[in-house]
């Protein structure tokens, strides 16, 4: 993990003023450092079962894309509204700069799925939040929620329901 660590970088003041960003996208471009994160992802969830990954908009499609195809199974996105095609459900939630709305397609889960949700980063848990009560909506028979990066001076596993087996491959 201290190969990941060197590649990302630090933003100070974005999206607001305040805020250390930490930016995936310096370790995404890195050959070595995707591959890690892609193998090390796979392998929390290898002998889980795992049928279906949601990936939240927009860096959660990377590790979940990727994650996906090493488990051999389907990827979903769960998306800004608007920008998925067929009939949707959506959560409304708020997150640390203000509120926003998640959408995914109404026939994307089923009750035989075993689904891992990934996103980038834990901060407040808001969008996961609002993630997984849309993917618990459709009533599959297990949910784990993955990050690759988790802020645990925000607390955010502490709005994630308390049942379900959350992961994070680092944390800050």
């Amino acid at each position: 993990m201290e190969y990941i660590k060197s590649k990302i970088r630090d933003v100070q003041d974005f999206p607001t003023k305040g805020v250390l960003f930490k930016d995936l996208t310096t370790a995404f471009k890195d050959p070595r450092a995707l591959h890690i994160i892609g193998w090390d992802l796979s392998q929390l969830y290898r002998d889980k079962g795992v049928t279906k990954v949601v990936g939240i908009e927009s860096r959660g499609f990377i590790g979940g894309s990727i994650l996906a195809f090493e488990l051999g199974a389907g990827f979903v996105p769960a998306r800004k509204p608007g920008k998925l095609p067929a009939d949707t459900v959506r959560q409304e939630y708020a997150k640390e700069y203000g509120t926003d709305v998640i959408e995914m397609h109404r026939d994307a889960i089923g009750p035989d799925d075993i689904v891992v949700i990934h996103d980038d980063v834990l901060a407040t848990g808001g969008t996961m939040v609002a993630a997984y009560n849309l993917v618990k909506s459709m009533n599959p028979k297990k949910i784990y929620i993955n990050f690759i990066i988790e802020l645990t001076a925000l607390n955010g596993r502490a709005a994630l329901p308390a049942d379900v087996d959350v992961t994070s491959l680092i944390s800050y």
